[in-house]
């Protein structure tokens, strides 16, 4: 009874369903928020507006696989070649929970192959099964995927069914926000599957907005489809399409600008706490707005529009602003909401004789580009050539202990550590200076790779230095061991908190339903930027995929699980020519507060913001055509567009 009870809401709330949901099988129930007990009702009960949204978000994946166990029998000593996203997370998760293998007899490699997305963050089973088989078989063992295999095994993403109500007051403040959430879990649990759907979205639903009172309720619930984990964004993307989405309907049927709308309610004032358990330590969503608007040319948008009506075509604009926690995370404040496992990041620096760095790091790269931005904080550090700085990870023989790559982390928190482990070096190298210079460590100054003494022409190079701490001829051994080495570990106070703002237009042919995005505008707030050029790469990529989240991507089922988009003639992605020339802006930049490099992290923002962008500017087309379509879910292909404007 309460099956059929639960898929009845599920239909009544969204068109589409979620899987079949295995009989009262909640794996975690989670309620956020602040004051509704008392206040939040009376909210809603005498509101001035309220407008309520059914939002869904598509599945969808991206992994394809190969593995390789060794074992060798004369040491005892395993080794797992994978291509996970943090090696040293899998090793405890596999040796310690699952196979019984001491860490120290462990080994894994995961090399930089490329992109992860999140999806290359969980333990995966055939992880164990090659560790284990080479045991047994005392001989190597081998695993590649297929990419049907891979469609059916690796975690999927995205799935939720959400009811979500605004209330405003008389003036079109926001007053309350609550969510209802169905968060499908797949069969069983994935690594991290249920906190994506609690504390990594129901923190975020405060979005931009300064809402007063907001609650958020998520049912988790086990279904009959492949397991629900996290992708690029994992949970923001979720929190963010359903407030956008809901902002924009909110403006529609208010008959405001929906950009003033956005205005008005904007946070101003930081460090701003918001009812859902966070706290933005700076921002400036006005200026990400104001930027939005200059190289958006909103103001040439009517002509724009006239020109495709001329064509037949109908022209719609959406607009977006979101917020995302990366730097994943305190790991005091991820306890506090449920998580078992501590995520800082560590770092050690070892100086070779001749003045090169070695950087081990616990941050994996994944395509982000770490053998470029890490090299450039440490050369400035220091004043040195980039090509003296050497980055390794990846490997668990020869990286300090650490969480890897995922949550925009890598040099918000990555990096910081790397940047508390130099400073461990430039302070021994200061005191190896000043014995060298005959002067007081407090007046020995670090620029442009020498050490001086203040106020004098005194100068020691800083290869002359390193080689000194491995020579020490010359050497007050009793104060300062040899060697130039140091380790250090970085735990965040906060999450970071990048925000930016979208724009997208769009033309659709009513005969068709076809949607072709002509323009996307972004801009984005990362704190401090430490290379440009990755950073637009970055935002480039993620918009790319958060378009074919909204126009194609999505994993189908049958009534009985089976799933029908095993493969890419099934399964569509976004080509080149599927995408505009994107304008992308980082130049409105409010430093982090809490970390040393003042950066936010930019890997997920793309993915966040642009899928309630391309939705709101479909709608938006629609009701230029006299189609006043209250929603539409995703993936917006053109078999659902023509229906909604057919129906």
């Amino acid at each position: 009874m309460y099956k059929r009870q639960l898929y009845r809401l599920l239909h009544v709330h969204h068109s589409r369903q979620i899987g079949d949901i295995d009989n009262n099988r909640f794996c975690r129930i989670a309620g956020l928020g602040q004051g509704f007990s008392n206040d939040g009702g009376n909210r809603f009960a005498h509101m001035a507006h309220l407008t309520v949204g059914q939002h869904g978000v598509a599945r969808f994946l991206h992994r394809l696989a190969m593995l390789v166990g060794d074992y060798a029998r004369g040491t005892g000593d395993h080794t797992l070649y994978t291509t996970s996203q943090n090696p040293h997370v899998i090793r405890l998760l596999m040796g310690a929970f699952v196979l019984g293998i001491p860490e120290h007899k462990l080994r894994v490699v995961a090399p930089d192959v490329g992109g992860g997305f999140g999806t290359k963050i969980f333990h995966y089973q055939e992880e164990a099964f090659c560790t284990f088989a080479a045991k047994a078989c005392n001989r190597p063992v081998k695993w590649t995927s297929s990419r049907s295999e891979a469609f059916m095994s690796d975690a999927h993403g995205r799935d939720h069914v959400t009811k979500i109500q605004m209330a405003l007051d008389a003036d079109n403040n926001f007053t309350a926000l609550r969510t209802d959430t169905y968060a499908n879990m797949g069969a069983y649990l994935s690594t991290f599957a249920p906190s994506v759907p609690t504390w990594l979205h129901g923190t975020l639903m405060a979005g931009n907005y300064k809402t007063p009172l907001i609650y958020v309720n998520v049912k988790a619930v086990f279904t009959n489809t492949v397991p629900v984990d996290a992708y690029r964004g994992a949970g923001r993307p979720e929190a963010t399409y359903q407030l956008e989405r809901l902002v924009d309907k909110c403006a529609h049927e208010l008959g405001v600008d929906p950009i003033a709308l956005r205005r008005q309610n904007f946070i101003t004032e930081f460090p701003y706490a918001t009812p859902v358990a966070v706290e933005y330590d700076t921002g400036d969503y006005v200026a990400t707005m104001d930027k939005l608007e200059e190289i958006a040319d909103f103001a040439g948008f009517d002509a724009r529009r006239r020109d495709s009506e001329a064509k037949g075509k109908l022209r719609g604009f959406g607009v977006n602003c979101y917020i995302e926690a990366c730097g994943i995370a305190p790991s005091n404040l991820v306890g506090q909401l449920g998580a078992r496992a501590g995520l800082y990041e560590s770092a050690t620096v070892r100086v070779n004789a001749t003045g090169g760095l070695v950087v081990m790091t616990g941050s994996h790269s994944h395509g982000q580009g770490h053998e470029t931005a890490f090299p450039q904080v440490i050369a400035e550090m220091i004043g040195i050539p980039e090509e003296m700085v050497e980055i390794v990870h990846g490997d668990t023989a020869n990286t300090p202990m650490g969480m890897g790559t995922y949550g925009s982390r890598s040099l918000a928190v990555g990096g910081s550590a790397m940047v508390r482990a130099t400073e461990k070096i430039i302070a021994k190298a200061k005191k190896i200076a000043s014995h060298l210079l005959e002067a007081s460590e407090g007046d020995i100054e670090l620029k442009d790779g020498a050490f001086s003494v203040a106020g004098t022409d005194k100068s020691v190079a800083w290869g002359d230095v390193t080689l000194a701490a491995y020579v020490p001829h010359n050497y007050p051994l009793e104060d300062i061991e040899p060697g130039l080495e140091e380790t250090a570990f970085y735990d965040p106070s906060n999450f970071t908190y990048p925000s930016g703002a979208y724009a997208c237009e769009v033309e659709l042919d009513p005969e068709t339903g076809h949607v072709t995005i002509d323009r996307f505008a972004a801009a984005d707030d990362f704190g401090n930027i430490v290379n440009p050029m990755i950073v637009s790469g970055q935002v480039h990529g993620g918009i790319a995929q958060g378009i074919g989240q909204a126009l194609m991507e999505n994993c189908a089922y049958d009534s009985d699980g089976q799933l029908l988009s095993a493969s890419y003639m099934d399964y569509a992605m976004p080509r080149a020519s599927d995408l505009p020339f994107y304008t992308v802006d980082h130049s409105c930049q409010t430093p982090c507060t809490h970390n040393p490099l003042g950066v936010k992290g930019c890997g997920e923002a793309g993915a966040i913001g642009s899928p309630p962008a391309v939705v709101n500017a479909v709608l938006d087309a629609m009701r230029s055509g006299g189609k006043d379509v209250g929603h539409i879910d995703m993936p917006v292909t053109p078999a659902r567009v023509w229906a909604a404007m057919n129906g």
